[in-house]
């Protein structure tokens, strides 16, 4: 018992200690949508991207990373400026708790949310907020468009996906928190700044995050 303890502390240890770098994150981040994006007929549609205030990503959770029965991840979210075209420097945010759906039991999943309107977008930019209870939430459709479909899902704040072992599909998130990660955001900016701050402030990128402006830029800035 003792050794099955310590093991799970050790990979725990390990998990938390790959997850401190912010930058490779930010890259993975990037990857994963345009991983997701460049698959024909099965990416986010385009029209509601488009509308979308704010995307979220969390790029590889790992099965082992629930540890003592506690879903984690850790991913990143940047919303539309006030001007509406291009995107904001990203913030760092948590993920905890709530169901990931059965897709959760793959090796890797990566978590997409697209946030709807304007409210969404000011529970996101709070200290923490619950998917399902502040905010109403739904699974995402998947597809190049919605124009045809009618389901009332499209009322929803935040609409929520995951692609495990290629498998792209819309998720339920109910019941899982998200809250800004102070310290991803002070090693990506050098000062304690929060998400806020970050998104609403003109705040400029950071060069690591390069990859992940491009990518959302290309497949939605608003031009």
């Amino acid at each position: 018992m003792r050794l099955k303890l310590l093991s799970l502390l050790v990979l725990g240890a390990g998990l938390i200690h790959a997850a401190s770098d912010a930058a490779d994150r930010l890259t993975a981040a990037a990857k994963a949508f345009t991983e997701v994006m460049d698959i024909p007929d099965k990416a986010v549609p385009q029209d509601l991207l488009n509308k979308a205030q704010c995307i979220v990503i969390v790029p590889g959770l790992k099965k082992g990373a629930f540890i003592f029965g506690a879903q984690y991840g850790k991913g990143f979210f940047s919303c539309r400026p006030m001007s509406g075209v291009g995107w904001s420097a990203p913030g760092g945010v948590i993920v905890e708790g709530g169901s990931f759906g059965v897709q959760i039991g793959g090796s890797q999943t990566d978590v997409f949310m697209l946030v709807m309107n304007p409210r969404g977008e000011d529970r996101l930019l709070s200290s923490k907020f619950t998917i399902g209870g502040d905010a109403t939430a739904a699974a995402g459709p998947v597809g190049r468009s919605t124009q045809g479909q009618t389901d009332g899902a499209f009322t929803a704040e935040i609409l929520t996906w995951s692609r495990s072992k290629g498998l792209f599909a819309g998720i339920s998130l109910t019941g899982a928190t998200l809250r800004q990660d102070a310290a991803w955001n002070k090693e990506l900016y050098g000062r304690d700044i929060n998400n806020r701050e970050i998104i609403t402030g003109d705040t400029a990128p950071p060069a690591a995050a390069a990859e992940l402006m491009d990518g959302l830029n290309k497949f939605s800035s608003r031009k």
